[in-house]
């Protein structure tokens, strides 16, 4: 399915920590590569950065090589043997990172477009810091992530809140996670959209509900993608479920744009 177009780059963002937001991104980036996609994943948490240690890899090159301009985006992108996609690592703990200056930002969403990939999904940092807006807004569409805990779904109203100002009408979705049950997911969601259409004038759809699963954990302690080790696994159906959503109604990345 790879093309000579600019690859699709995805946003996912929460809010606040702790709502499974790059274990999401890793895999979403497994079920698009396992459907024959050439996904790269952007460690975008410059300050916790923490892809390569989820995945148990130790990349030779990092963002921080590629900022500092002793590697390309290319080569510093690195293979994740068992998962069939490309990861992008961060830096943890590097202040210098997590304060990069919008013009820094800017060109490295303006290289990560010229790249052989047909998705790049950003897991951005949580909070709402400046970095984190700038991203999202830059991105073609933005998933934003968010639990049935009250100080979640404030959260993630707050993401949605700021990226409807720095981009009015920028497409976004929401994605219900760690959800007791499709029918208690769906709740969350209508929750959290009726303060959007309230306070925003308008919803964004549901992407999907991930719901609540013992293997995901283990899978994250073993440091092991969820799809190879338990592939029957009901969050993993889920998380496949969402990638055939987004391959179904993908973001156009030829007439949306994007903020300056």
């Amino acid at each position: 399915m790879s093309t000579n177009r600019a690859p699709c780059v995805t946003a996912i963002a929460s809010g606040k920590g702790g709502v499974g937001k790059t274990w999401f991104s890793i895999t979403l980036a497994h079920a698009l590569a396992r459907d024959g996609a050439r996904v790269l994943v952007l460690d975008g948490d410059f300050g916790l950065a923490n892809i390569d240690i989820q995945l148990g890899l130790t990349p030779p090159h990092d963002l921080g090589g590629v900022i500092a301009g002793r590697v390309s985006l290319a080569q510093a992108a690195h293979a994740v043997p068992d998962g069939g996609f490309d990861v992008l690592a961060g830096r943890s703990g590097s202040g210098a990172l997590a304060a990069l200056p919008p013009e820094t930002l800017r060109w490295l969403l303006t290289g990560l477009a010229t790249l052989p990939h047909d998705h790049v999904l950003i897991d951005l940092g949580a909070g709402l810091e400046a970095p984190v807006r700038l991203l999202a807004a830059r991105a073609d569409q933005l998933l934003v992530l968010a639990t049935d805990e009250p100080t979640s779904l404030t959260d993630a109203y707050a993401v949605l809140k700021l990226h409807a100002a720095d981009r009015p009408a920028g497409p976004a979705r929401i994605i219900v996670n760690q959800a007791s049950s499709v029918a208690s997911g769906q709740r969350t969601y209508a929750t959290l959209a009726r303060a959007c259409a309230r306070f925003l004038g308008h919803a964004p759809p549901l992407a999907g509900v991930i719901r609540k699963d013992s293997q995901v954990r283990e899978a994250i302690r073993r440091q092991t993608l969820l799809l190879n080790r338990h592939p029957l696994s009901p969050a993993g159906a889920d998380v496949c479920a969402i990638a055939a959503t987004l391959r179904a109604s993908p973001a156009d990345t030829t007439k949306l744009p994007r903020s300056a």
